[in-house]
């Protein structure tokens, strides 16, 4: 949702990036304005309606919506996997931002011509797109859309839009703000306390419900009892891609061929609290380069001065390469943790996007819980410390945390315990067949 009002802002203010609390509070007033307006019309619309049978029609499109994150996508797994168990025959749809199609197109979660965008890269774009998005899917029509969004109102409104007779998404209930609105037919409390699988899963079994607004909760159980070890989610290489890829790695870093590769990610993206110190990443970084191990640090090309801030601080070590901006798309970094022993990484869609790969990740977390957003895959080991203040970061309290950068959750992670358990790890990588 900021990204959509930022896009609005830099239009019709020239040369102003829209700081993040403007986006918040313009969604707060302006999207919570549309959603009661579009809740009253709904309200009329299904005049008589309520707690009565929807009467069923054959379910041919459904339209996953899941705008933002682009780590969600493999989390979602779970939840695509039941969606095609309990509708073999409809074809599945979903609306992304533009610039975060990569994930779910590497996954093949939907055919290309069933992949819809939003373009947020200027206010001309956006409309634009917002009024094709629309016409296409009311002209399919769409039968069942699922909002993954937890209270994304930009989300809630396209998924009316659609003019779909069943809409399913998350509902804050009782909870004070956030309020996106009534106008959802399957209505989803959202759950801070269970993995963010399963509650995508509770999504599509609510489906089963055919009635308008029942009391809730509407899912009394859970299908997902126990979170699975894989996300179900795979990405097929050409024959010979990989073999490639490395190739050209080794040609661009030959000191780098007989060591043990370890990848890191330091950067905290656009919120800095998830990161674990530099001074931490430093004093790992120099200790695997020093057991004869390879360190790469991974990340986009506005992460290149923190790792030139690392390599500096490390005597600009050869064993230490810079790869910020080296691979140009999520398939490359993929095949780049292809040709890795190891992974530590923040928070983010990186250690989410390796459980995709053999690669062996330690991931940070404190901010945001490991209870809720830790990645599925049996190869990831997590480091949270649960203390007093941790997760600070929620849906609740739209991702504002109150430490102002003191992240202690994070800090009091101890780095020689992180790189005995990385040697030991790499140990047992280089024992087992």
């Amino acid at each position: 949702m900021p990204h959509l009002w930022n896009a609005y802002l830099e239009c019709v203010i020239p040369n102003v990036r829209m700081k993040l609390q403007t986006q918040r509070l313009i969604d707060r007033w302006t999207g919570q304005l549309l959603c009661a307006a579009l809740s009253g019309w709904a309200k009329l619309a299904r005049r008589g309606e309520l707690a009565q049978p929807i009467t069923p029609r054959p379910v041919k499109h459904i339209l996953v919506i899941m705008l933002s994150e682009m780590g969600s996508m493999v989390l979602a797994g779970p939840m695509f996997a039941l969606i095609r168990q309990r509708f073999p025959e409809a074809t599945v749809h979903v609306l992304q931002l533009k610039k975060n199609q990569q994930v779910s197109t590497l996954l093949r979660i939907a055919q290309p011509e069933h992949m819809h965008a939003l373009d947020d890269s200027s206010l001309t774009g956006l409309l634009s797109s917002l009024w094709r998005v629309t016409r296409t899917l009311r002209a399919l029509p769409v039968d069942v859309v699922i909002d993954c969004e937890l209270f994304s109102r930009i989300s809630a409104l396209m998924a009316y839009a659609s003019g779909a007779p069943r809409l399913v998404g998350f509902t804050p209930h009782t909870q004070e703000g956030l309020y996106r609105g009534s106008f959802m037919t399957h209505a989803i409390p959202y759950n801070p306390y269970r993995h963010i699988s399963q509650q995508f899963v509770a999504l599509v079994d609510a489906l089963q419900d055919t009635r308008v607004a029942p009391t809730l909760p509407r899912t009394k159980w859970s299908l997902l009892q126990t979170l699975p070890e894989d996300s179900g989610m795979r990405v097929d290489f050409e024959a010979g891609e990989l073999e490639t890829f490395k190739a050209r790695l080794l040609r661009d870093f030959p000191q780098i061929a007989e060591p043990k590769l370890i990848l890191v990610y330091a950067s905290g993206g656009i919120l800095p609290e998830r990161a674990w110190p530099q001074a931490h990443y430093v004093e790992l970084v120099r200790g695997l380069c020093a057991a004869g191990h390879a360190v790469g640090l991974i990340g986009l090309p506005e992460d290149t001065p923190l790792a030139k801030n690392i390599q500096a601080q490390l005597e600009r070590n050869a064993l230490c390469i810079d790869l910020t901006g080296y691979t140009k798309s999520i398939r490359e970094l993929l095949m780049l943790f292809h040709q890795g022993s190891l992974l530590v990484t923040n928070d983010g869609g990186p250690g989410h996007f390796a459980s995709l790969t053999p690669i062996r990740t330690f991931m940070f977390f404190g901010p945001e819980t490991s209870r809720l957003y830790g990645p599925l895959s049996s190869r990831t080991t997590v480091f949270d410390l649960q203390i007093a203040c941790s997760p600070c970061l929620s849906a609740y309290n739209h991702r504002q945390t109150f430490c102002d950068g003191d992240n202690q959750c994070l800090k009091r992670i101890d780095p020689a315990q992180v790189l005995s358990m990385a040697l030991r790890e790499l140990t047992t990588e280089s024992a087992t067949p």
